[in-house]
């Protein structure tokens, strides 16, 4: 970039972009610090951003991908159901067909207004612990349709002006939520967030002038254009079309659901277009896609494979085009359809299908198959809290799992990735903040070792959880995929270890738990959860033995993995820390092993 090709200096360029991505991570404080429930102020589940007063994503520092890409698509809900929107006014959108993800995400919108006009509009993305559906949940797969679903949905409602509540709108979701003090707290958190960002805009603007800051917008969408269609211009020209699959869905899908996606490489235009047109209608049933989910984790499954560094905005997202078409289940659904887990399950499949076929078309491109699916690691608790003495109901979504990530050309998966839409992005619960909020008792949490998909680059193990009540019956809702279909690796590497659920207990003896749907656990009862490994990349006898020998010593793969997968062979003890690669056995044993291959 030169002073020549942009009207912006480049020294303002670098620094007014950071100023915009500082803006963003104080709102993100602000929510992550005053969030009430734990899926904000331990999970992380929600996401801040800025776009421009025309419906442009600008910045959004750390937003969940699965939140912030289809921001424009909010902001263009507002503008068209309030045009004459002023200073003050803030709206709570959570309108699947209205540009939202699912019903679940509360977004908080604010304008923002420079010298009477709309520059910017703050966004305040968080997901609800409960949201009035028709069971205590924000997950549910089998709802018929929205109103089986049962979520309060606001289309763009206005819930201040004059920087004031309209209690109308806070009495109504106090009378239909189950935990209202909770929801009435993450509201105000979004409130406070939103109004945050407005104010350091106005700052930014005041210190650099209206006009500077619409030029370097202008600048700055152009410059990351520039860099994204250089990135794409490095493919090889190309079309590859392939599937992935979800596991069975109940009655629902009984064989599981086929994502079919092709992927079309165009250098000379720096454009990538994905094509997800051919695929079957919408179910009736809560896994749908929204037309917002349905773009943005196809986009992320290609900028997974692309140069981290360049910005993510309405610039570079220029080069990338989704084909989607009506009343598809990875497409634009048609009303009244549920899109209760569109920002899960087929949505991991979809990130994670995409990603995995840039691998197949585009060698040492891509990945493999990551996490997919939110099962009782995950899972959406629920009952009457009643250490106290007194009953008092608690709903809550715990992010205690850690499903792992995926391998990639040079880097082994990440091992605490937790869910392809969210690229580990999100954080893990503390165990202990859980127990002192909720009567549960988590009794183990730990590596699940070999369920990483063996590779040349290895795939991330996920974990083995097991928890419970201890006061009270407990439910837990969940939506499990990986299963049938474990997370796939690529160019010979292994897929990662498949999802397993049981209940067990002292006084029973242990049984599968559903793979789809809910638990009802007593106290001494126990939901176990061993959660997928992610996909390896590249034949594991070409991996370095020397990490072999260091995802030994740190269990991560036994001594038996170690052997029959990779070819390694040691001499010395792994508890005695004397334990060293046998080369000469290893290249005997590694020669061995390609010839029966």
């Amino acid at each position: 970039m030169t002073s020549n090709t942009y009207q912006t200096d480049v020294i303002d360029m670098s620094v007014i972009s950071n100023r915009f991505d500082g803006i963003v991570r104080e709102m993100e404080n602000t929510l992550l610090r005053a969030g009430r429930s734990a899926v904000l102020n331990m999970a992380r589940d929600f996401s801040c951003s800025i776009i421009t007063g025309d419906n442009r994503l600008l910045a959004s520092a750390e937003g969940l991908p699965v939140h912030v890409i289809g921001g424009d698509e909010l902001g263009r809900a507002l503008n068209r159901y309030h045009p004459g929107a002023k200073e003050g006014d803030a709206y709570l959108h959570n309108d699947p067909y209205e540009g939202n993800t699912h019903a679940a995400d509360h977004t908080l919108m604010v304008p923002v207004f420079v010298d009477g006009e709309h520059m910017f509009t703050t966004l305040a993305k968080a997901h609800q612990a409960d949201i009035g559906n028709s069971k205590p949940t924000t997950y549910m797969p089998f709802a018929e349709d929205v109103y089986e679903e049962g979520a309060l949905i606001f289309t763009a409602t206005k819930v201040q002006e004059d920087y004031r509540d309209i209690d109308d709108i806070i009495r109504m979701c106090k009378k239909r939520i189950r935990v209202p003090n909770q929801w009435h707290g993450d509201y105000l958190a979004m409130v406070g967030a939103a109004r945050i960002g407005e104010r350091a805009l106005k700052e930014l603007c005041d210190q650099y002038g209206r006009d500077v800051i619409k030029t370097f917008i202008d600048d700055w969408f152009d410059y990351s254009e520039e860099l994204m269609r250089d990135a794409i211009g490095q493919l090889a020209p190309g079309r590859v079309t392939g599937t992935g699959r979800h596991d069975p869905v109940g009655d629902l899908a009984p064989s599981g659901v086929e994502l079919t996606v092709t992927i079309e490489a165009d250098p000379t235009a720096g454009k990538v277009i994905v094509d997800l047109r051919d695929n079957i209608d919408c179910l009736p049933g809560g896994i749908n896609e929204s037309e917002t989910c349905a773009i943005n984790n196809a986009m992320t499954g290609i900028l997974n494979c692309l140069d981290g560094a360049i910005p993510r905005n309405a610039g570079s997202f220029r080069c990338i085009e989704v084909k989607i078409r009506d009343n598809c289940i990875v497409g634009r659904p048609t009303f009244p359809h549920s899109t209760s887990v569109a920002t899960t399950n087929i949505g991991e499949r979809l990130v994670a299908t995409t990603q995995r076929l840039i691998a197949e078309g585009w060698p040492e491109q891509g990945m493999a198959e990551g996490a997919c699916g939110i099962g009782a690691g995950f899972a959406v608790i629920s009952g009457k809290d009643t250490r106290t003495g007194a009953q008092s109901d608690y709903v809550n979504q715990v992010f205690l799992g850690s499903q792992g990530g995926a391998a990639s050309p040079g880097y082994d998966g990440w091992i605490t990735f937790g869910n392809s839409v969210t690229n580990g992005l999100m954080l893990r619960d503390s165990v202990e903040v859980d127990e002192q909020k909720y009567p549960i008792l988590v009794d183990e949490l730990k590596i699940r070792q070999d369920s990483g998909g063996a590779g040349q680059w290895r795939g991330a193990p996920g974990a083995v959880l097991r928890y419970g009540p201890i006061a009270g019956e407990m439910t837990a809702y969940y939506v499990t995929d990986g299963k049938d279909n474990p997370p796939r690796g690529v160019a010979e590497g292994h897929n990662g270890a498949a999802s397993q659920q049981y209940i067990v207990s002292s006084a029973a003896p242990d049984r599968e738990a559903v793979t789809i749907g809910s638990e009802s656990l007593r106290v001494g009862e126990y939901l176990v959860h061993e959660l997928s490994g992610g996909g390896g990349y590249g034949s594991p006898l070409r991996r370095e033995p020397g990490l072999v020998r260091t995802d030994v010593l740190s269990g991560l793969v036994s001594l038996t993995a170690a052997r029959d997968l990779y070819g390694v062979v040691f001499t010395g003890e792994r508890a005695t820390g004397t334990l060293q690669v046998d080369q000469a056995a290893t290249d005997e044993l590694r020669a061995g092993l390609l010839i029966e291959a």
